[in-house]
């Protein structure tokens, strides 16, 4: 049984203090994309949740991406808006619709973000997860939830999940609970306590502990150290890991993704 592929990166490739601390000096804008998908695993694409991409954009990005490399998309913020997620069903079709099988393979996870303010609701997200389909257009679509507020760290919730094959954000933050049970046959961390004061974001400690559990995953493993819901273990399989260095000083993100990236490939 080999080992699950490991992919390590950030959100977005425009922000402008990367023109000091990852792109080149001298690097034209129009190419920061190129640059960071050459030297990152994978990204999470964040302008998909302030607006509607076109299929010609998603082509784009497609085309842009060399082997082996996976985006995530971060889905439309209006989708998960609503009081009642039973009730977004048109506007999540209209999302998946609007071009994201364009990506073909290049096509990663597909990530649902909570506000903070919104509680478990059962019925509520047992509706919303019936809604979001295995593929689009032929091409797979996986699935994962970041959840924001403490009342969803309940057993009730990761059965759910589990039952649908979704994943659930592995988050590392001060306020957002961490819910580490594994509910789908991959692996989600959202990494967000890069410090300004560390070159590679997290020390060499923290990089450390994250790579191993990292590898932990892909080899099918349960890592210790993590907030666990249920003491009921998922199968023990090799799972596809992407790990996101995300806000924080995010001016160091990429310098952690690719730290990451190399303990891991070690």
């Amino acid at each position: 049984m080999s080992d699950a592929p490991i992919r390590t990166g950030i959100g977005g490739w425009t922000y402008e203090p990367w023109r000091e601390t990852f792109y080149p000096k001298g690097l034209p804008k129009a190419k920061e994309m190129d640059y960071a998908v050459g030297h990152l695993g994978t990204i999470e694409i964040n302008g998909t949740f302030y607006r509607t991409q076109t299929q010609a954009t998603f082509a784009k990005w497609r085309d842009a991406a060399p082997d082996g490399f996976v985006y995530a998309v971060k889905a439309l913020q209006y989708c998960v808006a609503k009081k009642k997620l039973a009730e977004a069903e048109e506007s999540i079709g209209r999302f998946l619709a609007s071009g994201l099988s364009e990506l073909g393979e290049r096509l990663g996870p597909i990530l649902w973000q909570f506000r903070q303010t919104r509680k478990f609701d059962a019925e509520d997200i047992a509706a919303f997860l019936a809604m979001l389909p295995a593929t689009l257009d032929g091409v797979r679509a996986r699935h994962v939830l970041e959840v924001r507020h403490e009342s969803f760290a309940c057993a009730e919730f990761v059965a759910l999940a589990r039952e649908h094959g979704v994943a659930i954000v592995v988050a590392d933050h001060v306020d957002h609970p961490q819910i580490a049970d594994l509910t789908a046959d991959f692996a989600y961390a959202r990494l967000m306590r890069t410090q300004a004061a560390e070159p590679a974001g997290y020390d060499v400690a923290g990089l450390d502990r994250w790579a191993e559990i990292a590898r932990t995953w892909a080899a099918g493993g349960r890592p210790e150290g993590l907030t666990y819901v249920t003491d009921s273990p998922a199968d023990a399989q090799p799972r596809a890991v992407f790990a996101y260095f995300i806000a924080g000083a995010k001016e160091r993100n990429p310098a952690a993704a690719m730290a990451l990236a190399e303990r891991v490939s070690a």
